[in-house]
């Protein structure tokens, strides 16, 4: 019985894929709507370059989140909790989050998104603007379930999906595994891992962790769990199979 509960808990509900559904057709909507108002060549390329934008910048908000999550609250925490606690039992089960229906996985995000994006996205009319939001949005609700594919075995996920993988358009498994050994404390993008690079070298999440530390006095989980796995001598991280 207890396993059946448990394969439960990763089936999405009738009310996470409202939410996964709200998210997608904001995008929808932003995407429909920046091909609408584009009337010359020059918005073609306007609209193309912001989306760009909107992907790198999808990938450095994945970044800031999952650190977040990964370090602080609980799982009481409210609105994230859920969130919160995937990510910390992830860590020590990092096969886990290949288990969740995508519905399930991101419907906090996709109804954050929802919320958030779909105002602006009926009320621009730039095709620019639009670019960028439905670009942004939709990398950064799809965000958990690209790192999932970074734990999922290849031959399990769709040819598609591997080669934007092996192209570094998302997330690929072998950049992420970074984030699973030691110090535990960086490579927390998670959808291209582009902004990775940046942020490691200026140690921008490291600061952050100590300015939060001298201020509020609350320690990272990073800083307890490098610990204890240096003590432990554990550094294994999750094996995705060929």
């Amino acid at each position: 019985m207890a396993a059946v509960v448990q394969e439960e808990f990763f089936k999405a509900t009738a009310g996470h894929r409202a939410c996964f559904a709200g998210g997608c057709a904001t995008i929808f909507i932003a995407i429909a709507r920046s091909i609408l108002f584009i009337k010359t060549p020059q918005d073609l390329l306007r609209s193309t370059l912001a989306a760009l934008l909107g992907y790198l910048a999808a990938d450095l908000v994945s970044g800031i989140y999952h650190w977040s999550v990964d370090n602080y609250g609980t799982a009481e925490t409210p609105f994230l909790g859920f969130q919160i606690e995937l990510f910390r039992v992830h860590h020590k089960q990092p096969w886990a989050v290949t288990k969740y229906d995508t519905a399930r996985a991101v419907h906090i995000v996709a109804a954050a998104v929802a919320v958030l994006l779909l105002p602006p996205a009926l009320a621009a009319r730039d095709p620019a603007a639009l670019g960028f939001l439905a670009a942004f949005g939709g990398f950064v609700m799809f965000s958990l379930q690209i790192h999932a594919w970074a734990h999922t075995a290849k031959k399990n996920i769709p040819a598609g999906v591997r080669a934007l993988q092996d192209a570094g358009i998302i997330l690929r498994p072998s950049w992420h595994a970074a984030h699973h050994r030691p110090p535990f404390n960086n490579t927390y993008c998670s959808v291209s891992g582009w902004c990775d690079p940046v942020l490691d070298k200026l140690k921008v999440f490291e600061t952050m962790e100590v300015v939060l530390f001298h201020v509020a006095g609350v320690r990272p989980q990073c800083w307890s769990e490098n610990k204890l796995r240096r003590d432990s001598g554990d550094s294994t991280i999750d094996e995705v199979e060929e």
